[in-house]
């Protein structure tokens, strides 16, 4: 899960992703993202195997957003997890 902040505001951000797209490296899987009510940021769900990739993909956003990388699995997955144990 990525928390991201915008440092100028939600307009440069989303007038980027339009020109420039979201400029994920490939292996980095953009799976959905939900915006902040004030617009002041958005929390963003991502997959990938390396962790690097998020690093690649962050310093293309740093001069916009600050980041927040929080590892998280799913419920379905720590279940199966606990179970096992």
């Amino acid at each position: 899960m990525v928390i991201e902040t915008f440092v100028r505001g939600a307009r440069p951000v989303y007038e980027a992703v339009a020109e420039r797209g979201r400029m994920l490296p490939d292996g980095l899987e953009y799976v959905d993202s939900w915006v902040h009510e004030d617009l002041g940021g958005c929390f963003q769900l991502m997959e990938c195997d390396d962790a690097r990739l998020l690093q690649q993909w962050i310093a293309a956003w740093v001069d916009l957003s600050d980041f927040d990388v929080v590892p998280v699995s799913t419920s379905r997955a720590t279940q199966e997890l606990m179970a096992r144990l």
